[in-house]
């Protein structure tokens, strides 16, 4: 760890969606294990995944009125711009009294007011970018942060050279032990499905085309489907007539031990899902979310690709057959799926909390 002594409070801004929520709460653990004392905040939406998942959780959460501008049409850009100047009045405010030695914006839209804030303020700041390609957010904010840290060393070009570090994307401490820990049946290959912290109804229909492809093999076969709220008890349902043998969960509040289960991942190719792949060691079927801001899963997901990590379908290319094909020939290719996961630990960063925090304290400013 750094060698500065004494307390430290951070402000940690963004959030949204898991892909910034998860990494958050991995640095703010860490920045409080590392030094008694340390203080963090959290600064976001009231309507992102961090209202609810911050309390829970235990840590400080103030919110800002801010909504996305990329993306929303024009109405709804003009409705995000609009906001502007009162989430930076508002985030001022936040700052004022708390009194960080550092701010550090971890992407989303909610990041933006508060790291500028931070910087008109004098205060010291830093960027973290999940993605292969940065938002909107970080690229406009990667222009005066003080630190830059990226989850890919792609993405070393999209910023300043000199302030921008390649440290991999923080994780939370149980995916860094869950291979280590496995639990797999020998006798059942576990498929672990997901498409992040909302589900996603895309790969939650093409599993369900996929299954009666895979019927010969239900007797060696393990679902464990994260589905989001809406689709759960439909994919159960699904899931009995077929006398498949699955897990359905809305929502899996212990996802590393689902991980340690799994012999296969089916999921979307968002920065944190990225991440906690690569830690953990796993092999995967990504299918991008289509949709994504600049296509950046798609650029996400071919970093691993590129080097034997994982399989990528793109959605408009993937059908039921497609996808139980490639079931099929990973789970009748025992060694293949070795490999895979060998190059998949290969990338992964597990220190990357660690690492980011250093940097932080070597930057951040002592309670006074």
């Amino acid at each position: 760890m750094s060698g500065k002594s004494g307390p430290v409070k951070i402000i940690i801004a963004g959030g949204g969606t898991g892909g910034h929520v998860f990494p958050a709460l991995a640095l703010a653990d860490e920045f409080l294990r590392c030094s008694e004392g340390n203080e963090v905040l959290f600064v976001g939406s009231e309507r992102g995944l961090e209202a609810k998942i911050m309390p829970e959780r235990g840590y400080n959460l103030r919110t800002i009125s801010i909504a996305g501008v990329k993306g929303k049409g024009l109405f709804g850009s003009l409705r995000g711009l609009a906001r502007i100047p009162r989430s930076m009045v508002q985030s001022w405010l936040i700052i004022r009294e708390f009194r960080p030695g550092l701010v550090l914006g971890v992407g989303g839209y909610a990041s933006g007011p508060v790291v500028m804030a931070a910087h008109l303020m004098g205060i010291k700041t830093a960027i973290a970018e999940q993605n292969a390609a940065p938002g909107l957010a970080n690229n406009i904010l990667g222009r005066f942060a003080n630190r830059i840290f990226v989850s890919f060393e792609e993405t070393k070009d999209w910023f300043p050279i000199r302030r921008v570090i390649h440290t991999g994307n923080p994780v939370r401490y149980g995916f860094v032990t869950s291979a280590a820990g496995e639990k797999r049946d020998e006798k059942l290959f576990t498929i672990l499905v997901f498409g992040g912290s909302q589900g996603a109804s895309g790969i939650n229909r093409l599993v369900l085309e996929a299954v009666p492809h895979l019927l010969d093999l239900k007797g060696c076969l393990r679902i464990i489907h994260q589905t989001g709220e809406a689709e759960g008890g439909k994919v159960a349902e699904f899931y009995k007539e077929s006398g498949i043998n699955a897990e359905v969960h809305s929502f899996i509040d212990d996802m590393p031990g689902a991980y340690g289960l799994a012999d296969l991942l089916v999921c979307r190719a968002g920065a944190t899902s990225i991440a906690e792949i690569t830690a953990a060691g796993k092999a995967a079927i990504l299918i991008p979310y289509p949709h994504a801001a600049g296509d950046h899963q798609v650029l996400n997901a071919r970093v691993l690709v590129n080097r034997g990590a994982a399989e990528m379908i793109e959605e408009k290319n993937c059908t039921g057959e497609v996808l139980s094909s490639r079931l099929r020939d990973l789970y009748g290719n025992p060694e293949k799926l070795r490999d895979m996961e060998k190059a998949s630990k290969a990338l992964g960063n597990p220190d990357a909390a660690g690492k980011i925090v250093d940097y932080c304290l070597e930057l951040a400013e002592k309670v006074r």
